[in-house]
C-alpha cells in the first residue's frame, strides 16, 4: 500500500488549543456609573417606602380596611307579637328579592371570561323557582344588568339558588311580615303595606316599640372570614329578642269567631262583636268582629274592614244597660233591694210615649222582674227618684263621654247629652233609664258591666301584657281600678242578673253546675239622632260565675234581618258557645257540683 493511500487513511491528528482571553483593566468610569445606577435605585427603593409609610399610611390602611371589612346595613326588622300563651301572632321573616345580570352569567367550571347566554341560566333557575323558563326568558330579553325576576323569595329558595353557584345572580335580603294566625287577629294587630308602613291595629299604635333595635355593623374579616376580634363597634353583636305578649288567647278567639260568623250570616246582619274580659284587672281573652280580612292579603279587602268596631263605633246598649242603672238607683240609696215598682205598660214622658217591648203591662213587679222581662216603664218608674242632676253626674262619672284609659288602638269616646239637656227635658232621663238617648261603644259597655262583677271597681281594659325577652311569659296584670260602687250593691244587682238566666230571657246560656248572670237586649238603631225603621242591634251580656265573677262575656250584632230578632234569639246563642269554651279552656270549676253530675249522668 502507498504512502499516499494511508495518508488518506489515516490522517494525521490535530492539537487543539484552549483560547486564552487577555483580561483587561475595566474603566474606572464605567464603575462609577454602574455604582451610581445602583445608589439611585436604592435611594428611590428607601424613598418609595418611606413615601408610602409615612406619606400614604392613612390612605393605605383605609384601603386595606375596606377590603378586610364586612359592612351591613340594618333590614328594619320587627318585634313578633305573641298571645298570652306565647302562640305567634305576628312575624318577621327574611325574604329575598333575585336580580340578573346577563353581562356576568358564567357557570362553575366555566373559563372567566366566557358568558353563558341568557337561556342556560333560564332552563337552570325555572324548576328552583317554580317559574317557567319562556317567562325566565322573557325577563332576561333586552337588559344587560339590574333585573329583578322574582321576590318574596324564601330562605330554602334561596339557598338553591346559591347552591347553582351561577355567577351574574344576586339576592337582596329583606323582613317580611307575616301573620300566621290570618283573619283571627287583624282586626287587633293591623298589617303593614308593601313598604313596611303600618296602616292600622297595634303595629301603627305601637310601630316605635315594635321596632327591633338595630345597628350598622362593621367587622374585619381575616382571609378565611372568622371575623377578628380586635376594633370592634360596642354591641355589635347583640341580639334583640323582645316580643310583644297579647292578653289575648287565640283558641277562645277562634271558637269565638267561627261562632259569631255563622250567627251574623244565618241572620245575615251587617256586622256583629265579641268581647271577653277579665273583671279583676281588666285584661281581654278575646275581641273579635265580624267581618274581617287577612293581613297577609290586605290588598284583596274593603278599607272598611280594617277597623275594630267594638272599639270605634258607638251604639245605643238598650237592655243592655238597665242592670247598671238599678246599681247607680241603688248606690244613692233611692231604691231597696226588696223594693217594687208599678208596670202600667205604658207611660207619657214630656209629651212621649214609653212603651215596653211587648206592650204589655206587668203589673208590681220587683227588680229581678223588671230585668227578666226587659220592662223599660219599670225602670223609668225606678230611675224617677234618682235626681236628674245627680244621674247625669253619675253618667259622667262612669266616663260614657270619656275615652276609655285603655291600649287598643283607635279608642273612641262615647256620646252624652249636655247637662242642661239632661235636666231641662223630662224625657232625656227616661230614655237614658232603659238605655237609649246615649251612646257608647261595646268595649265600654263591657267595661261598665265589669264594675258590677268585680264589687264596684273601674277598671281598665286593656289586651297587650308589655314586651318579654326570649320564650318567657308576663304574668297577669293585678286587681286594680276605682272603686267607684258599693260591694253590697253590686252583689244585689249580681243576684238580680242570676235571675235573667234562670228565668228570664238568658235561658239559653244557662249551663249545668254554674251560677251565671246574664241581661239582653234589643235596642233600636240611631243614625244621626234619628231612629231607623226596623233597624235594631241585638246584645247579650252575661257574667260568671256569680258567686265569684270573674269574666264579662259581651255579644253584640248589628242589624240581624227577620221579625224575630232579638237579643235571646241572636246574641244568646253565640254566648253560649264562648261561655262553654271559656269554662274548659280557663278551668273555671264548677258553682254547684251536684247539679253538674246530675246532669252528666241524666
Amino acid at each position: 500500500m502507498s504512502r499516499q493511500t494511508l495518508s488518506r487513511l489515516n490522517p494525521p491528528q490535530r492539537r487543539t488549543r484552549s483560547r486564552v482571553i487577555p483580561l483587561e483593566k475595566v474603566p474606572s468610569k464605567r464603575l462609577w456609573w454602574v455604582f451610581f445606577i445602583l445608589c439611585t435605585g436604592l435611594v428611590g427603593l428607601i424613598g418609595r417606602m418611606a413615601w408610602l409609610q409615612l406619606v400614604q399610611t392613612g390612605d393605605l390602611e383605609s384601603r386595606a380596611r375596606q377590603l378586610q371589612t364586612q359592612k351591613s346595613q340594618p333590614l328594619g326588622q320587627r318585634r313578633p307579637i305573641v298571645d298570652r300563651n306565647g302562640r305567634l301572632v305576628a312575624m318577621d321573616e327574611k325574604r329575598f328579592r333575585l336580580w340578573a345580570h346577563p353581562r356576568y352569567f358564567n357557570f362553575p367550571g366555566d373559563e372567566l371570561s366566557h358568558v353563558r347566554p341568557a337561556d342556560d341560566v333560564a332552563k337552570t333557575l325555572a324548576p328552583v323557582l317554580a317559574v317557567p323558563a319562556d317567562r325566565l326568558k322573557a325577563q332576561l330579553a333586552g337588559r344587560q344588568s339590574g333585573i329583578k325576576l322574582k321576590e318574596g323569595i324564601d330562605q330554602e329558595t334561596a339557598a338553591s339558588i346559591r347552591a347553582l353557584g351561577i355567577s351574574g345572580l344576586d339576592l337582596e335580603a329583606y323582613p317580611q311580615r307575616i301573620y300566621p294566625q290570618g283573619s283571627l287577629f287583624a282586626n287587633v294587630v293591623g298589617f303593614l303595606n308593601d313598604e313596611r308602613v303600618p296602616q292600622a291595629g297595634l303595629e301603627q299604635s305601637r310601630d316605635g316599640e315594635l321596632l327591633r333595635y338595630e345597628q350598622p355593623r362593621s367587622l374585619r374579616m381575616g382571609a378565611d372570614g372568622t371575623p377578628l376580634p380586635d376594633d370592634l363597634a360596642p354591641g355589635v353583636f347583640f341580639g334583640d329578642d323582645l316580643r310583644l305578649q297579647l292578653t289575648l288567647d287565640s283558641g277562645l278567639q277562634e271558637l269565638t269567631v267561627k261562632a259569631l260568623d255563622a250567627q251574623v250570616k244565618k241572620w245575615k246582619a251587617k256586622k256583629g262583636a265579641a268581647i271577653v274580659m277579665d273583671v279583676t284587672n281588666g285584661e281581654l281573652l278575646v275581641l273579635a268582629s265580624t267581618p274581617t280580612y287577612d293581613p297577609n292579603r290586605f290588598w284583596s279587602f274593603s278599607p272598611g274592614r280594617f277597623r275594630e268596631w267594638s272599639v270605634q263605633d258607638l251604639y245605643e246598649p238598650g237592655s243592655t244597660f238597665k242592670p247598671i242603672n238599678l246599681a247607680l238607683a241603688l248606690q244613692e240609696g233611692v231604691i231597696q233591694p226588696a223594693d217594687r215598682v208599678h208596670d202600667v205598660g205604658r207611660l207619657q214622658i214630656g209629651g212621649w210615649p214609653i212603651n215596653n217591648h211587648d206592650k204589655r203591662a206587668n203589673g208590681l213587679i220587683d227588680f229581678a222582674t223588671v230585668l227578666q222581662v226587659s220592662s223599660n216603664v219599670g225602670m223609668v218608674q225606678a230611675m224617677r227618684h234618682l235626681n236628674d242632676h245627680l244621674y247625669w253626674s253619675w253618667m259622667k262619672r262612669l266616663g260614657i263621654d270619656r275615652k276609655p284609659d285603655t291600649d287598643l288602638p283607635g279608642a273612641v269616646a262615647g256620646q252624652l247629652k249636655t247637662k242642661e239637656q239632661f235636666t231641662t227635658q223630662p224625657i232625656e232621663p227616661a230614655t237614658t233609664a232603659f238605655g237609649q238617648g246615649f251612646s257608647l261603644t261595646p268595649l265600654k259597655l263591657a267595661q261598665l258591666h265589669a264594675v258590677l262583677a268585680n264589687g264596684g271597681r273601674l277598671v281598665s281594659p286593656h289586651i297587650t301584657r308589655g314586651f318579654r325577652s326570649g320564650h318567657a311569659l308576663a304574668p297577669a296584670a293585678s286587681p286594680s281600678g276605682q272603686q267607684l260602687l258599693k260591694p253590697e250593691v253590686t252583689r244585689t244587682v249580681m243576684s238580680w242578673m242570676e235571675s235573667v238566666v234562670d228565668k228570664g230571657s238568658g235561658k239559653g246560656v244557662k249551663t249545668p253546675g254554674y251560677r251565671i248572670g246574664g241581661k239582653t237586649g234589643t235596642a233600636q238603631k240611631a243614625l244621626n239622632g234619628i231612629y231607623l225603621p226596623g233597624a235594631k242591634i241585638c246584645s247579650f251580656v252575661a257574667v260568671l260565675p256569680v258567686e265569684k265573677p270573674r269574666y264579662v262575656v259581651l255579644i253584640v250584632v248589628d242589624e240581624p234581618q227577620g221579625a224575630n230578632a232579638y237579643g235571646s234569639t241572636v246574641a244568646v246563642p253565640v254566648a253560649k258557645q264562648v261561655i262553654d269554651g271559656l269554662l274548659v279552656v280557663e278551668k273555671i270549676p264548677p258553682s254547684k257540683p251536684a247539679e253538674l253530675n246530675k246532669a252528666a249522668k241524666s
